[in-house]
């Protein structure tokens, strides 16, 4: 608050305009791991307003197994060197889909068949009418 000529200004709480910054530079660092790692389909959804679990999530497919297992170790060692600690993990003992939750961003990677068969993008997009599609 700011006080001038005996009135009360109010304005955004700083807190709230910090928060939004660490989770764009976390989201960056997401997107690079992911396309270090050659992960396929990439779909970022903004749920900041739909839910409070994240402000963005991450779809992403893997080639195969191996690939999604891959990709999974790959940006858990670049959310630690960035400094997230608390990431949980599900998922990576059968890499059939793999979740990251990182706090404000939730990434999910899938095998091809087993994303086609959810379709977490229509579920999760803004407008079911222009939903993306996987169709794999």
């Amino acid at each position: 608050m700011t006080f001038e000529s005996g009135r009360t200004e109010l304005s955004t709480p700083l807190q709230a305009s910090v928060s939004a910054d660490l989770a764009a530079g976390l989201l960056d660092t997401v997107l690079s791991s992911l396309d270090d790692s050659k992960a396929e389909d990439l779909i970022t959804l903004d749920i900041a307003g739909k839910s409070s679990l994240a402000d963005h999530m991450v779809i992403v497919s893997g080639r195969s197994h191996r690939h999604v297992g891959a990709i999974a170790d790959h940006l858990l060692k670049n959310l630690k060197s960035a400094g997230v600690k608390s990431a949980t993990v599900e998922g990576l003992s059968t890499c059939d889909w793999v979740l990251i939750d990182a706090g404000d961003v939730i990434v999910h990677i899938f095998r091809p068949e087993v994303r086609g068969f959810y379709n977490l993008e229509k579920m999760w997009a803004p407008d079911t009418d222009e939903a993306p599609q996987y169709i794999g």
